[in-house]
């Protein structure tokens, strides 16, 4: 007998053997049919990982069962909330609790505009949202106020809750210009390990959102890089990569900070966006989702940064500074950084972005951004799939993935280009799973 059988048996036996096919409802206005499990793409992610909360809502979908095949009632379009919740993708019009937040206001609130904003999904119309249960006016799933601590959970964190984003000195030591970090900046940053010949080696980056979920390059786990190695671990909490172990540096007024040491995580899976294409020179959709194997606990070093709530760009900003960090070239001849290292870089508009890559054939669009043009200071080899950053407040929040860029790197007005994660905050949303 297969897992997949394995695993409907027990779930045959969990909501007990019915063979009358149930009635399905009609919730947020998207109707639900009742089919065979298989036939059901976000069920099968729940019956796949079948965690307590997941059962449960595997035993709430259920309707019958054809033969010894479990059915369920399969929304036209599932997605997962931001709260981690599981909802409908449709019109934000069908969704009450939206329209009520929405209508007859003289002004709305930014908060809630954001967070109408947050619940974009990938549907078939236009201005689709992802209606879940009604939103509590301050989300503290992930925090717990008598012990202070951040919780983390396949859900990446609600930045109201300050579990995400924040490094453990508050933020402030930060170092620019290609420098190397303090031990406990970027806490967020990982490392992926490659696998070939039962040797390990490092070639890309990536960042971490959640509890159990870390966001890198398309590229980075798909095309040409598989031939060098096969994706396996993720190493998080790390600063030097050259020794195991702690790493301790002396800090300003005496003594010294140390690390944790390094945390390695097998990866469970790998999910490159559905429309990249590896070896087209444009790199559209150069974005991609690692699901741990368990869920990492948060520390001073081991800490997600938070998802964009609004795209920053819109506002048209003048001189604005992002960040980067990671472990990729120092130069044209050193391949790769034992240690972190960190770079302020100017944001560049699409407008003077785009005439230097026309001239090399590469049309960029909105799913991109761009970012330095200064000379000596970029993102380089190595450095694909890690984060570009700025600060909202004290939080730090990721609005890019390494993605591509001119050789050789940090050439003046020749801005690196870097995957928008706000575009691409629907398909995020869709492809986590507690």
């Amino acid at each position: 007998m297969t897992p997949l059988l394995i695993t409907s048996a027990l779930l045959l036996s969990y909501c007990g053997f019915v063979v009358a096919q149930l009635e399905c409802a009609t919730k947020n206005g998207v109707k639900e049919s009742c089919v065979v499990i298989e036939q059901c793409d976000s069920m099968m992610k729940l019956l796949q990982n079948p965690t307590p909360a997941n059962q449960a809502l595997l035993k709430q979908a259920f309707c019958g069962a054809r033969g010894t095949t479990p059915m369920v009632c399969c929304p036209s379009t599932v997605c997962m909330t931001p709260d981690g919740a599981l909802g409908t993708c449709g019109a934000v019009t069908a969704c009450p609790h939206i329209v009520s937040m929405l209508q007859n206001k003289t002004q709305i609130p930014q908060s809630t505009v954001q967070y109408v904003q947050s619940l974009r999904c990938e549907g078939t119309g236009e201005r689709n949202i992802c209606c879940g249960a009604p939103p509590q006016p301050k989300s503290l799933s992930s925090f717990t106020p008598t012990s202070g601590k951040c919780v983390l959970t396949a859900s990446p964190p609600d930045p109201s809750t300050e579990c995400c984003g924040l490094e453990s000195g508050g933020g402030g030591n930060r170092i620019f210009g290609g420098n190397a970090t303090e031990v406990d900046e970027y806490p967020w940053l990982v490392i992926i390990e490659y696998e070939k010949d039962r040797k390990i080696n490092l070639f890309c980056g990536g960042v971490l959102i959640s509890g159990r979920y870390v966001m890198t390059a398309g590229h980075c786990v798909a095309g040409d890089i598989l031939t060098s190695g096969r994706p396996v671990n993720v190493r998080l909490g790390e600063y030097d990569t050259s020794k195991s172990g702690a790493d301790c540096l002396e800090v300003e007024g005496g003594g010294t900070d140390c690390t944790d040491g390094e945390v390695i995580v097998p990866i469970e899976t790998t999910i490159p966006h559905p429309e990249y294409k590896p070896f087209s020179v444009q790199q559209l959709h150069d974005i991609a989702l690692i699901r741990l194997d368990r869920v990492v606990e948060y520390t001073d070093f081991i800490r997600p940064i938070c998802l964009p709530a609004t795209d920053f760009t819109e506002a048209r900003p003048a001189s604005l500074k992002l960040f980067v960090a990671g472990w990729g070239a120092v130069s044209e001849t050193q391949k790769s950084s034992d240690v972190k290292l960190a770079v302020t870089l100017p944001y560049v508009s699409y407008q003077e972005c785009q005439p230097a890559y026309i001239r090399a054939g590469i049309l960029l669009w909105d799913g991109q951004i761009c970012a330095g043009g200064t000379n000596g200071q970029d993102t380089c080899r190595g450095d694909s799939g890690g984060p570009l950053q700025r600060a909202n407040g004290k939080l730090m929040e990721l609005v890019g993935i390494v993605s591509f860029g001119f050789t050789p790197c940090g050439t003046e007005k020749l801005a690196g280009v870097y995957t928008k994660v706000y575009k691409y905050l629907p398909w995020i949303r869709s492809q986590i799973v507690e």
